[in-house]
């Protein structure tokens, strides 16, 4: 009997690993082909690297941020739609409306990046026209990549 259940887990086990990737970041969806081109301007479609500093001298920093390294940058949004913030690390993403004060918007969804990718994470708001202000908070490295993924 145990020799049976033992066969059995030998013979599944190559299902359940996953695929090697060929290349990192080769097949990213339309959407997110910007995040291996990188801008300026955190506009839709474009990926940013932001440089980090201690989250306790980051003013403006909204409650229930996390502890660590932490980042912000400004954005415009034209048009109504829900928009994602893509990481390339874990950390933890507040949008505030305007160009100060204001308390963090509520996200409408969580998700990782396609397999395959460089793309950490992926959280969704939904966003009317007008500026808004990104903070992320709880980041490991001097550095971090983010994305505003266009509306959907």
């Amino acid at each position: 009997m145990l020799f049976a259940a033992a066969l059995l887990l030998v013979q599944t086990a190559p299902a359940a690993q996953t695929t090697a990737c060929k290349a990192t970041d080769a097949s990213l969806p339309t959407g997110l082909l910007g995040w291996v081109k990188p801008g300026d301007a955190f506009t839709p479609g474009k990926a940013v690297e932001l440089d980090t500093i201690n989250a306790a001298a980051l003013k403006g920093l909204p409650a229930g941020s996390k502890p660590g390294r932490a980042a912000t940058i400004g954005f415009r949004i034209e048009t109504a739609g829900v928009y994602g913030i893509a990481l390339d690390q874990g950390g933890w993403i507040d949008v505030l409306p305007g160009a100060e004060g204001g308390a963090a918007l509520t996200s409408v969804k969580h998700g990782h990046g396609p397999e395959c990718s460089t793309i950490r994470k992926i959280v969704r708001f939904q966003l009317t026209p007008g500026l808004y202000r990104l903070y992320v908070s709880g980041l490991p490295g001097a550095k971090v990549k983010a994305m505003l993924v266009a509306g959907e």
